[in-house]
């Protein structure tokens, strides 16, 4: 028996394939394929686009995939959501579609376009939020490229950002955000029913979750004389408690603790003045709580 699983092809490969990696799934991507080999045996995966996934998983032609919520509401899927993965291509943040016009465009609001045409690849999930602010609008597909329609051939555009940097390189403003969206781990309702399917997806689910929670975070161990612990401790940043363990020589311990990866520059320092000892810095995989 196989867990067949849709992986997104696009921009969101590169990110997701990295993450499978960090939870412990070699996936390896060969050129022109789109069936990708998972070091698992009872994993099996197909690259199609995010936009479609919704579709074949509700359908049972995938057991589950990994796909944006923004998808899964486009194409009003029922599907189990299995778990949110907050990871995206650029960042870890969550990402936003937003509605967008140019700088010297005298729209405000939303409700400026009225009567307006945007162009959007997001085009249902638009529709829905114009309709919910009374907005009457033309809304119409963009096959890419959205940015450079406006203003000349569209009015708006709702586009997707992570940083907005793109936008503000195209000479664009944003004016609304029209749904924040994540990565989701989404599964087949009668795949969700198999015990052993089921079993598959909540293995995955943990340990890609403990893959991202361990993303930018390091292991600190140190030795610590235990006459000065209490000032190493007083800088140390920890998810719990440290872990304290004694040394043969009685007057030190060895301190071990996670923490995020960006502060260590400045605490190694701080520590080493503060009496510690023989501190290593070690890369995090996964953290499972």
């Amino acid at each position: 028996m196989k867990l067949r699983i849709g992986l997104p092809k696009g921009s969101l490969q590169e990110a997701t394939v990295r993450m499978l990696g960090r939870a412990g799934y070699k996936v390896t991507v060969e050129s022109r394929s789109y069936f990708p080999r998972i070091d698992d045996s009872e994993m099996e995966g197909v690259l199609i686009r995010a936009q479609e996934i919704p579709r074949y998983v509700q359908d049972g032609i995938l057991d589950c995939g990994i796909t944006g919520e923004d998808w899964v509401q486009e194409t009003d899927a029922d599907v189990v959501r299995a778990a949110e993965l907050v990871y995206s291509k650029q960042t870890n943040q969550p990402a936003r579609w937003v509605v967008a016009v140019h700088n010297d465009s005298p729209f405000q609001r939303v409700e400026d376009l009225q009567g307006k045409r945007v162009a959007t690849e997001l085009v249902n999930v638009t529709r829905k939020f114009l309709q919910s602010r009374g907005v009457a609008a033309h809304v119409e597909f963009s096959w890419g490229a959205t940015e450079v329609k406006v203003p000349d051939l569209v009015d708006a555009i709702v586009e997707i950002t992570e940083t907005g940097s793109s936008l503000r390189a195209n000479n664009l403003r944003i004016i609304e955000t029209v749904m924040t969206t994540t990565t989701k781990l989404i599964v087949n309702k009668e795949s969700w029913q198999h015990d052993w399917k089921r079993r598959k997806v909540e293995n995955l689910a943990l340990l890609l979750l403990g893959a991202i929670a361990a993303e930018d975070k390091v292991i600190l161990k140190m030795n610590a004389p235990r006459a000065q612990l209490k000032d190493v401790l007083a800088i140390l940043p920890a998810m719990k408690n440290p872990t304290i363990s004694p040394l043969s020589d009685e007057a030190w311990v060895a301190v071990e603790t996670v923490i995020d990866e960006k502060v260590v520059r400045d605490l190694i320092p701080k520590l080493k003045d503060a009496g510690a000892s023989g501190i290593i810095e070690l890369p995090l995989n996964k953290v499972i709580p």
